[in-house]
């Protein structure tokens, strides 16, 4: 152990430049809901689970805050939300809220997050959907992060890293025992993070003509056909005669290829 896998990176900090850089707006810490609020009737809810919060107020247990999506406003309970690091550290969330965030429908298999234990800071789990392309069911799997006492990360404790960002860059280029790779992180709505919408299921339209039950009067009929019950329309009569008139002089004998 204490061996990182990741390639090209030093296993210890730089220390040459103690002025952090600016942080991008993903790295910048986020407020996520973690429940519909109000939470009777969710077609009336101010905010909406998984979505990202701007606090205007946060005096108190109830915080005003104001959802980026739908620039709603409301008063909402503090232990609503979680706080979010990187996209994918989520700070105080239960195992459930992290199965609720990620089974919702915009994440697809590979969906991550990275989440503190409620009862002991030093503790992390990581939890991974896992969904199969035909179905929008799907399972969440969550794996132990341990700390060693030097302060590095574990899931296997044949593969150490020196802080979770390297070991969630591992683990986005090899499985290594995981469910699948890491993908994206759990889709934060109202983040500049891209939503991908899942594609209708394709709907295939069968047939409702069965050539078996079509004869050439059918087709060939110079006549009015009025009869409701015919299986042949005008307008397809009308399409096959131009077809076969086309194609006549490389086949002349198309016509006696049906039954009369």
């Amino acid at each position: 152990m204490g061996n990182c896998p990741v390639k090209g990176r030093s296993n210890m900090p730089t220390l040459e430049n103690p002025t952090e850089p600016a942080l991008s707006d993903n790295n910048r810490p986020m407020v996520v809901s973690l429940y519909d609020f109000p939470s009777q009737d969710p077609l009336e809810s101010s905010i909406r689970m998984g979505e990202r919060l701007t606090v205007l107020s946060d005096d108190g247990d109830f915080w005003m805050v104001r959802s980026t999506t739908t620039g709603n406003e409301s008063y909402i309970p503090s232990h609503y939300t979680a706080k979010v690091i990187n996209r994918w550290q989520y700070n105080g969330i239960s195992r459930l809220n992290a199965e609720e965030l990620l089974l919702m429908p915009h994440n697809y298999t590979g969906a991550f997050l990275i989440r503190q234990s409620q009862t002991n800071t030093d503790t992390y789990s990581l939890s991974v959907l896992g969904r199969t392309d035909s179905s929008y069911m799907g399972t969440v799997k969550h794996y132990h992060i341990r700390c060693l006492q030097n302060g590095w990360f574990y899931i296997s404790p044949s593969l150490t890293f020196y802080t979770l960002g390297q070991l969630v860059e591992h683990y986005s280029e090899s499985a290594d025992g995981l469910c699948c790779l890491l993908r994206e992180p759990c889709i934060i709505q109202g983040s500049n993070n891209t939503t991908m919408t899942r594609p209708y299921p394709k709907a295939i339209r069968r047939p409702t003509l069965n050539w078996k039950d079509v004869d050439s009067s059918m087709i060939f009929s110079k006549g009015r056909v009025d009869s409701e019950d015919t299986l042949v329309s005008k307008g397809l009569r009308e399409a096959m005669s131009s077809y076969l008139y086309m194609t006549e002089a490389s086949c002349q004998d198309c016509g006696k290829h049906w039954d009369t």
